[in-house]
């Protein structure tokens, strides 16, 4: 069971930064979204009925700290109700901080995570077959490309040279070609959040964590913060065909993001989120523990040109958009047998930590052993529009 303190949550500079979260009120029947401060947590529905209202604000940051809110508690005694495990239904516990925000992902946006990519496609979805792989790609396009700009004229030049050597991949192609891929992870409001669990189809016998930044996007482009999330994978699934990226991606529970959202302001800038380093422990009921840490500064497309290729002329977001930058990890220690790297088990706990954004904790379940989705966009204006705040 996991237990949540705000030591566990909060960014090292605690709450200098501006908050925002989502809290769900037994005595509302729906959530609320609240400001999170050094004297507790405060519901400021009445002003922004939903995140992405804040967001479409002119200063998110400013018109939060405006907003005085109602206290509705101590953000401990919110958090220790959060897990389901021991959670009183009675009384708020925490929730992802978007709501009507589309949730979409970048893929193939770091180096590492675009040659395990080509490993999948070629092993098609079998992890014995990964390690003997790993090897020749590396051999053919070695296991530095960091330097090299996506859509440059040297980047084309190693892709008709890898064509010719018959090595060339669809991931490449969105590694290092021109064109991003961003892809719609999961359904508006579907996100889980910190102290709950994540899913993992049961179906999946090659699964791995995605530790991400997810910038917070208006319905104009601007980004307007930032938090963690788990961009869950199946490697065995998108393995055998990348047509099945919606299932290897989208299940109950397969996207979590939080603890909060940090707004940008004095204290907090894209320019922060571009240095940040992001650390990744998974621990198991079986005692193995996995960790690794590194840094945004390593992506191959800056976040401006990820959501540039996100919205635009071709493509609106009305209520905005919360945009996962990609991972930067690539799990392959070995956990059983040699060779056969990382996969998941029940009951391991995800921890993704950065310190401008604190620690996005998760317990790995199959989705179908998750709580089930059953509150969606109808049930929320049904709940905003009873409490009279629309």
């Amino acid at each position: 069971m996991i237990s949540l303190t705000p030591r566990d949550v909060l960014p090292e500079d605690a709450t200098a930064g501006t908050l925002v979260g989502r809290v769900w009120l037994p005595q509302a029947g729906g959530p609320a979204v609240v400001a999170v401060r050094d004297d507790g947590v405060f519901d400021v529905t009445a002003r922004f009925p939903t995140v992405s209202a804040l967001c479409e604000e002119r200063d998110p940051a400013a018109a939060l700290r405006a907003t005085k809110g109602e206290r509705i508690g101590d953000l401990d005694a919110i958090l220790a109700n959060t897990p389901p495990d021991g959670r009183d239904s009675t009384r708020p516990y925490l929730l992802a901080p978007v709501d009507l925000q589309v949730l979409k992902a970048a893929g193939v946006t770091f180096a590492i995570s675009m040659l395990e990519r080509v490993i999948e496609e070629r092993a098609r979805g079998n992890p014995s077959s990964a390690e003997a792989i790993r090897k020749e790609v590396v051999r053919l396009v070695g296991d530095d490309l960091s330097k090299l700009k996506p859509g440059s004229a040297e980047a084309a030049r190693l892709k008709q040279v890898l064509i010719e050597q018959n090595a060339w991949s669809q991931y490449l192609e969105v590694g290092i070609g021109p064109d991003a891929e961003v892809f719609t992870k999961a359904p508006t409001l579907s996100s889980v959040g910190t102290g709950m669990d994540a899913g993992l189809h049961p179906k999946s016998t090659w699964n791995n964590p995605e530790p991400e930044v997810v910038l917070v996007v208006s319905s104009t482009g601007q980004i307007v913060g930032a938090a963690l999330g788990n961009d869950v994978n199946l490697r065995d699934f998108e393995g055998r065909s990348a047509l099945l990226l919606s299932k290897a991606k989208d299940n109950n529970a397969s996207c979590a993001i939080g603890p909060l959202l940090r707004l940008f302001d004095q204290t907090f800038s894209l320019d922060d989120v571009r240095t940040m380093d992001v650390g990744l422990t998974v621990t198991g009921a079986d005692g193995f523990v996995l960790e690794g840490h590194s840094s945004i500064s390593k992506i191959s497309r800056d976040p401006t040109d990820l959501v540039a290729q996100t919205i635009g002329p071709v493509h609106q977001y009305p209520d905005g958009f919360a945009l996962f930058l990609g991972t930067m990890f690539a799990p392959v220690k070995d956990r059983d047998a040699k060779g056969e790297g990382f996969t998941h088990k029940r009951d391991d706990i995800v921890t993704i930590a950065a310190p401008q954004l604190g620690k996005l904790v998760n317990r790995m379940r199959g989705s179908d052993e998750c709580e089930p989705w059953t509150f969606g966009v109808s049930a929320l204006m049904k709940s905003l529009a009873q409490r009279k705040v629309l």
